[in-house]
């Protein structure tokens, strides 16, 4: 996962286009909105008590870099709610399902660090009746949406395994061919791992994310690094020296990062497949949300999979993973009405385009091209693409959940 946007690159064009990268949310409209002002050191929300259900906050960030707003559960790790990639001067709506219980709420400026303004968030009362047929919908689309997760990790489980036996056995030719299809089970349901505190930092952070939270820098793109290790005077994706505190990994250190991913991946599957595992509506509505964040704020710039240059094979299991979010709920989405048919028309349109132009550099079953083999106008078209598919997508979670 990205934490943060390229900061190196001062040309112009790319710096154009990864601001256009920042997925717009169109803001509720509902009255009863939560406000969170938000600055580079301070996380203000405007009450601290809701009531059960639905609970939609209208994010203003005022400060000078990307920010995030994070919902935390009682002890604080964690995460039930989350919006990342909050631009300088823009206004979102985000809307979380929240049962009774006591919360956290908190920021995170640049989105790295500690939280920011951590404060406690009460919520009290029970969410409002629904109808046997929406609860039929629901149930069906929870159970569907979880039985996907568990298969995508299921499937991860093998895929790292011989992507990790071909890293440690110095294979780097079968390594570098494994890396980007291994990792589309990870990037169709990331919203999920990120849920779970620090198992997706040690998965898949970025190594200037790991070095800006001073945590040790493990997973997929530590390895990547190794298979794609930089030429000499290159540079990381915020600008510093690559080769600074890093040097390729004895075979010792390759297999010490493999037994440390095929771990850390089996622990997710612990987790997803615990009895106790479940998510709510507004999980997988946002969870499609969270997940074309990700393609805008890591792949659209190509920050995400800097030395491999496989970004577009995590920008298409990102969008898959969306699509598949977006399907457990559309038919919730219809019985709202008029406008939630059109909704999801507008959104299914705008699916059918993206896919189809990011088709056109290749598919995730034979390869897509280099990141780097695009121009600026290529990666102009790709982010006005998703763009526009974000601006219907933004409006799901209000009306899945039936937020006017």
């Amino acid at each position: 996962m990205s934490r943060r946007l390229l900061a190196a690159l001062s040309g112009g064009g790319l710096i154009a286009l990864a601001l256009t990268g920042c997925v717009p949310n169109t803001p509720t409209d509902d009255a009863a909105a939560l406000s969170v002002s938000i600055t580079d050191d301070t996380c203000a929300v405007s009450a601290d008590a809701a009531s059960a259900g639905a609970v939609t906050f209208t994010l203003s960030n005022e400060g000078t870099d990307v920010n995030e707003f994070e919902i935390l559960a009682e002890d604080k790790l964690r995460i039930v709610g989350e919006k990342e990639n909050v631009a300088p001067g823009q206004t979102v709506g985000y809307v979380a399902q929240l049962p009774a219980g006591t919360y956290f709420t908190a920021c995170k400026f640049q989105q790295v660090g500690a939280p920011v303004g951590l404060a406690e968030f009460t919520v009290s009362g029970e969410s409002a009746a629904i109808s046997d047929d929406e609860q039929e919908l629901t149930d069906a689309a929870v159970t569907n949406y979880v039985a996907y997760i568990r298969s995508q990790v299921g499937e991860l489980i093998p895929a790292v395994q011989s992507f990790t036996d071909a890293y440690a056995a110095g294979d780097d030719d079968l390594a570098r061919s494994l890396f980007a299809s291994t990792r589309v089970f990870y990037e169709r349901v990331e919203p999920t791992a990120e849920a779970f505190g620090d198992l997706d930092p040690k998965i898949d952070f970025r190594e200037v994310d790991a070095v800006a939270d001073g945590l040790d820098w493990t997973g997929f793109h530590r390895i990547e690094k190794d298979l794609w290790p930089p030429a000499p005077g290159a540079l990381n994706s915020d600008g510093s020296d690559a080769t600074v505190d890093w040097a390729p990994s004895t075979a010792e250190q390759r297999t010490a990062f493999a037994d440390g991913l095929v771990a850390d991946v089996a622990e997710l599957h612990d987790l997803v497949t615990d009895d106790a595992f479940t998510v709510s509506l507004g999980d997988i509505s946002n969870g499609a949300i969270a997940l074309l964040d990700e393609v805008a704020s890591g792949k659209i710039t190509g920050e995400e999979d800097w030395w491999s240059g496989t970004d577009l094979t995590d920008f298409a299991a990102n969008v898959q993973g969306a699509k598949v979010a977006f399907g457990n709920v559309e038919d919730i989405a219809i019985a709202h009405g008029e406008d939630g048919a059109a909704l999801v028309d507008d959104i299914t349109t705008q699916f059918a385009a993206l896919e189809t132009l990011l088709a056109e550099y290749g598919s995730i079953e034979d390869g897509f091209v280099a990141y780097g083999e695009l121009d600026d106008g290529d990666k102009k078209e790709l982010s006005d693409a998703v763009n526009a598919l974000a601006e219907p997508l933004s409006r799901l979670t209000s009306t899945v959940l039936g937020v006017s």
